[in-house]
This record gives structure tokens, sequence and C-alpha cells, in this order.
């Protein structure tokens, strides 16, 4: 158990002594940071996040979890990622990731939203959804290769469409794809290796 980075509800339940509802409501009230996992509504916390939240309550620390994941330090020279989905729960679950992995992250919704959030903060990286309403994933691909100014600005398009849109993305200067559904470690694996270059 303590090598795992994440939990369920049903784990922090028994940790804390608690029936799992009762777990889900902190999370909805927002005292316990969590995030669903992609097409089934599952809530899975971080260790380290749990922790801050039995910190934060007075609460004990489990032996086996003490001394385990501190959280990363997050400061300005920190890579910054740009999130373009318009699925909250999607959103979600990039941006826990983005976080534990020590990156700043921004959000936009739309195409037109991300444009202004290239031009305003000149992200790193952008993880870009295809499938966005109004100004499309491809015009927003598009722009960026385009604009000298973000020549080194890495792009993973994450998208739940077809091979061919897939390849058309990568042919439009993409620098990689992840299909939907995705896991964790798929998108950590990701997003290292294009912060790297």
């Amino acid at each position: 158990m303590a090598e795992r980075k994440v939990l369920t509800t049903g784990e922090i339940a028994k940790y804390c002594g608690v029936n799992f509802r009762t777990v889900i409501r902190w999370i909805q009230k927002g005292h316990l940071r969590a995030y669903k996992l992609p097409g089934r509504g599952d809530h899975r916390v971080e260790i380290f996040d749990f922790i801050a939240f039995l910190k934060d309550f007075k609460m004990p620390v489990p032996d086996e979890l003490s001394g385990l994941d501190v959280p990363p330090v997050i400061d300005d020279k920190s890579p910054q990622v740009l999130i373009v989905e318009d699925e909250p729960v999607i959103v979600d679950y990039i941006e826990t990731i983005v976080f534990t992995m020590g990156y700043r992250s921004l959000v936009a919704d739309d195409g037109f939203k991300a444009g202004v959030m290239l031009a305003t903060h000149k992200p790193d990286l952008v993880t870009l959804d295809l499938g966005l309403p109004g100004l499309g994933g491809f015009e927003v691909l598009r722009f960026i290769r385009e604009s000298s100014q973000y020549a080194n600005t890495r792009i993973l398009v994450i998208s739940g469409k077809g091979l061919a849109e897939i390849n058309m993305a990568l042919k439009s200067g993409a620098d990689d794809f992840l299909a939907k559904p995705f896991s964790m470690e798929d998108l950590k694996q990701k997003l290292q290796m294009l912060l790297a270059k």
C-alpha cells in the first residue's frame, strides 16, 4: 500500500474510520483535493494531498504514509502547461497530474481563450483537445505553428477522435498525441519526454 501514489475514497475511509460517503463529502466541500477518473467518475486522491488534509484537520498520519510523497516545489521557474480542454472532468485529471509533477498549469476551455493564454503566458507545453467548441483544435494548432514566438512551445494532442484526425494533427505540427481514455502514467511519460526536449 505504501508504494502507491494514489488512494481511493474507500481506502481513505478505512484510514480515517469513516464511511466512504463522508470522504466524498470532504471532497465536494473542497476540504480534500481529489480528481475524477475520466469516464468512470471514481475519485482518486494523491497521497500527499491526503497527508495535508490529515494535518490540516489535526488527524493522525498513518505510520506507513509518514514521509511519503512530499509535494513538488512549484515556482516561477517551473515549466508551465496550458490545458486546452472543454470537459471539466478531464481538465481536473490533467491539472492534478501536472501539479504532482511540479509544473504550473493554465486552463482554456475553448480556442479563443487558448489564444489569449498563449499570448499572455507563453507556456512551455500545450495539451490540446481537437474537439473544442467554437475555434477548434486544428485552428489552435495552426495558430501556434504559424507564430514564430511559439516555435519552442510543445504540443501534445489529447483526443478521442480517430486515427485519421490524429495523423492530421501530427502533420500539422503536433509533437505527440495521447488517445482518450488515457492513464496517469501515459500522460506523465508524454509530458516528461516533451518538456525534456
